[in-house]
């Protein structure tokens, strides 16, 4: 069954930066799939950071508070979204997942981000 695989969480300090990655094993059909990361904060509902559009036509869209922070990108070749994270914030802190945009997947593990001093 097919699921993505999430990494590259770690501890950072403020004003780190982070760069996590997500294979999803689809096949030729992911290149095609509008794709999407979440975050899951300790005691909060799983909220969507940011979205990229398939690569006939890139739209990227981010939550409002990662705008001009996070850069999210894909590599079709290697059926893998990035999430480039800079200027992080101690708020920034959770668990992050990747997912088609329409949640097509089961749910990986994610990746644990702490944004800590």
């Amino acid at each position: 069954q097919v699921q993505p695989v999430e990494s590259g969480g770690g501890l950072v300090q403020p004003g780190g930066s982070l760069t996590l990655s997500c294979e999803v094993s689809s096949g030729s059909s992911f290149k095609r799939t509008v794709m999407s990361w979440w975050r899951q904060a300790p005691g909060k509902e799983r909220e969507l950071v940011a979205t990229i559009t398939s690569k006939a036509w890139i739209n990227t869209y981010y939550l409002e508070s990662v705008q001009g922070r996070f850069t999210i990108s894909r590599d079709d070749d290697k059926n893998t979204i990035y999430l480039q994270m800079n200027r992080l914030e101690p708020e920034d802190t959770g668990v992050y997942f990747c997912n088609a945009r329409d949640v097509l997947f089961p749910w990986g593990q994610g990746t644990q981000v702490t944004v800590s001093s």
